[in-house]
């Protein structure tokens, strides 16, 4: 008798989970993608190459996407980094009011391309990454440090919001669950 309440308190519980899936919802003929450089509007020097890298790692974390060329993905991702502003948090008294703590901003237009037939799944998504970082004496290669931070911060936006894009088995039925 025991052992049938265990049973059956057991089945109720995993019924509860049937409407959860253990693999992705990415059709298998769209698990391919083109990420070329991103271009770079900012000021930045690079993070349109790190921000790439680090989006391409990210893709590879995840481990829905293989990463292909352009000619044997079906999905390419383009994306233009738009601005890098920095912003003062924080100041030195004791140097006469000396700038010590920044947070560093990133806005990025991304666009997500089914290379099979042309059509555009999203276009100029909007994107905003932060960090921060602290600079005593050369702001500049503090801040080109922390963009490895901020390019990482968005390479996670970016790469949860293409795998949890609204696929169908066709492909994309136009609905989307991240960002617009």
């Amino acid at each position: 008798m025991r052992k049938t309440v265990s049973l059956l308190f057991s089945l109720v519980l995993l019924s509860g989970c049937s409407a959860y899936r253990w693999t992705s919802s990415v059709p298998t003929d769209m698990r391919t993608v083109s990420v070329p450089t991103f271009r770079n509007e900012t000021d930045v020097v690079e993070l349109g190459a790190v921000a790439t890298r680090q989006t391409l790692r990210e893709f590879q974390r995840e481990g829905t996407f293989k990463i292909a060329q352009r000619e044997d993905a079906a999905l390419e991702l383009q994306a233009v980094l738009k601005a890098a502003p920095t912003g003062l948090l924080n100041y030195k008294r004791s140097q006469t009011m000396r700038a010590y703590e920044h947070r560093l901003s990133l806005v990025a237009e991304v666009s997500l391309v089914d290379l099979r037939n042309g059509k555009v799944l999203f276009d100029g998504r909007q994107y905003r990454a932060e960090t921060t970082f602290f600079s005593d004496t050369d702001i500049v290669t503090a801040r080109r440090d922390a963009s490895g931070r901020l390019a990482e911060d968005l390479a996670q936006q970016i790469v949860d919001d293409v795998v949890g894009f609204g696929w169908s088995r066709d492909g994309a039925d136009g609905k989307s669950k991240g960002k617009e």
